[in-house]
């Protein structure tokens, strides 16, 4: 029960860019399911910001509402993601900022083809993965070599 509410905590302060109210929610005002779920946090309730108070409830609220199903899927995600290391979810992290701060447009073309991607059968996945990870080693070469040899072949 204790991953689960680290993950809910993690969902909660990672993906939700709610505003928090302007004073905290007593820790005496949040239903008694929700304090289940956030019992981790009943120590230091009242010190956290009123944002992250916020979110972390409605994270909880988020979590009464999901099937068993649904919260073995998020249990195994946060596992996943705790057994990552450091420097990836650094660049994880950086890619979501780097996300939210696109465009409008720019997000939909992106989920757009991500859903295509994840409807693709598996074998074309894979060779899709293999076929890009072979063209970023020669796209991560330096540049002057390949300027020098287009130099070359006009000559």
């Amino acid at each position: 029960m204790n991953r689960y509410l680290l993950w809910i905590a993690f969902l909660v302060i990672f993906f939700s860019g709610i505003p928090g109210q302007a004073f905290g929610i007593p820790w005496d005002r949040l239903s008694p399911e929700e304090q289940q779920i956030l019992r981790p946090f009943k120590d230091r309730w009242d010190q956290l910001p009123a944002e992250r108070q916020e979110r972390l409830r409605r994270g909880a609220e988020r979590w009464q509402r999901m099937t068993p199903e649904e919260r073995k899927e998020a249990e195994e995600r946060f596992k996943r993601w705790q057994e990552l290391p450091p420097e990836q979810r650094e660049m994880i992290r950086r890619r979501y900022k780097e996300f939210h701060n696109l465009p409008p447009e720019e997000q939909e073309k992106i989920r757009r083809g991500s859903k295509w991607f994840r409807e693709l059968p598996s074998e074309e996945r894979r060779e899709l993965r293999q076929k890009w990870q072979n063209e970023e080693r020669r796209d991560s070469r330096p540049k002057w070599p390949r300027e020098m040899e287009k130099g070359k072949s006009k000559k």
